[in-house]
């Protein structure tokens, strides 16, 4: 998940909680606030109707000791005054309580006072009503409103943070795009500092772009020394190698010495030819190489087979090739080969007797795909895993197995942008897939 998703998720996440606290706040509260508000609405209509038991209507009732009863055209509100047993002392206070109750055959919930007092020395008992039907529609209508603003406030602020957090880190990812992603050659890198106002982007500008510089330099000193043991160590082996030829051709030498002579021979070729894999991997890894060729992948397959055709033939294997695209790429074509030559090569070495080598493509809406099978002795994971390394040889017959092979596949792939894979069973064989970008 990319830093400016989790920026946006943490904002928005934390300003929910708060509004669905908020939200759940005002919910627990409007109940409490509307009964608060109707209680205060009946001790007013209390005193009202205290101040007023002497008017005519009332007064009448009360000295017959009947019931009075009022309600309103809508039956929103009654008041009711009844005539109890005389208490000398009447309790102070008023009682609320929630009641529903049947008026002229039409049910209502009420919020009701209950007061009793003693007026021309009778006790009365005082009940003040007031519906509570629009007050628990006007509370359905507020919580609908509540979980519509929290839903309006939720998305505004996911658009709002991401906005944001887009704009705030913008110059960050140019930084990772420009100056992380899309270097490949620290020799040619874009020093050009990103435009910001964050201090901490600008560190990390200057940061990478020193850093850079040091890379650069090591680079540098990398290619001289490349250069420097190309000369002094090949030039030296050459040389002896030579001077050995030229002893060799001495009549009067001893079959011993002619022995030893060839041996010395065979490690200096060998010790000239690791130096010289090692040289390929470092200069490859160096982007020392143009890639300016147009590279026929079927055309270098059908070169390879011709060059290796006495080695198939001395182990007897069948070379089956199955290629049914015409793919390009461009590169270096010196490198492609060597790529494709070593790979061709270890299914021949690690190949049994009588086995086969089939060469196979598929094409794939964005990648091209070469795959490379053979009946060989096939690998292990942990094999699988190692395959790569230099020096990392495994069980063969060969002695001119030096384990740089697969090391030079790899810096060539990654050189030209290919990816390598490797699906192998030990006993059964491998298979190496190539996976090209179809650009």
């Amino acid at each position: 998940m990319k830093l400016q998703v989790k920026l946006a998720l943490y904002n928005t996440l934390t300003k929910v909680a708060v509004i669905l606290f908020t939200g759940l706040l005002i919910l627990l509260s409007i109940e409490k606030i509307s009964y608060n508000h109707i209680e205060l609405r009946l001790e007013d209509n209390e005193r009202e109707t205290l101040r007023n038991l002497g008017s005519r209507d009332i007064n009448n009732h009360l000295k017959r000791l009947e019931k009075y009863t009022d309600y309103n055209i809508l039956q929103e509100e009654f008041i009711t005054i009844t005539p109890i047993p005389f208490q000398p002392t009447v309790t102070e206070g008023n009682k609320f309580s929630t009641e529903t109750r049947n008026i002229e055959h039409n049910e209502q919930t009420y919020r009701v006072l209950n007061h009793q007092f003693n007026f021309n020395n009778h006790s009365y008992q005082l009940e003040i009503g007031v519906s509570i039907t629009s007050i628990e529609e006007l509370k359905s209508i507020i919580k609908r409103f509540t979980l519509l603003t929290l839903v309006i406030a939720l998305a505004l602020t996911l658009a709002s943070d991401l906005i944001f957090t887009k704009f705030l880190l913008a110059p960050f990812y140019k930084i990772i795009d420009r100056k992380l992603i899309k270097v490949n050659d620290p020799l040619n890198f874009d020093y050009e500092k990103i435009k910001t106002s964050t201090q901490d982007f600008e560190l990390l500008d200057d940061s990478i772009s020193s850093l850079m510089k040091k890379i650069s330099a090591l680079f540098s000193l990398e290619k001289q020394f490349i250069a420097n043991v190309s000369h002094e160590l090949l030039t030296p082996i050459s040389i002896i190698s030579s001077r050995l030829e030229n002893i060799l051709l001495q009549e009067e030498l001893s079959e011993a010495s002619e022995n030893k002579m060839h041996a010395s021979l065979k490690t200096l070729n060998r010790l000239k030819s690791i130096i010289n894999s090692l040289l390929l991997i470092s200069k490859v890894e160096n982007n020392q190489y143009d890639k300016a060729d147009v590279v026929m992948i079927a055309g270098a397959i059908m070169e390879i087979q011709e060059e290796l055709e006495d080695r198939l033939e001395e182990k007897r294997l069948t070379f089956t090739n199955n290629l049914k695209y015409i793919y390009s790429l461009m590169g270096n074509r010196p490198l492609m080969h060597t790529l494709l030559f070593n790979l061709i090569n270890n299914a021949i070495k690690y190949n049994n007797p009588k086995g086969s080598i089939t060469i196979a493509d598929e094409l794939k809406e964005d990648v091209y795909i070469l795959e490379i099978t053979d009946t060989g002795m096939g690998m292990d994971q942990q094999q699988i895993e190692n395959a790569f390394n230099r020096f990392e040889k495994f069980e063969t017959e060969e002695r001119e197995s030096y384990g740089l092979g697969l090391a030079i596949v790899k810096s060539i792939t990654a050189f030209h942008g290919i990816k390598v894979k490797i699906d192998s069973v030990k006993g059964r064989g491998t298979s190496i897939y190539l996976v090209f970008n179809r650009e």
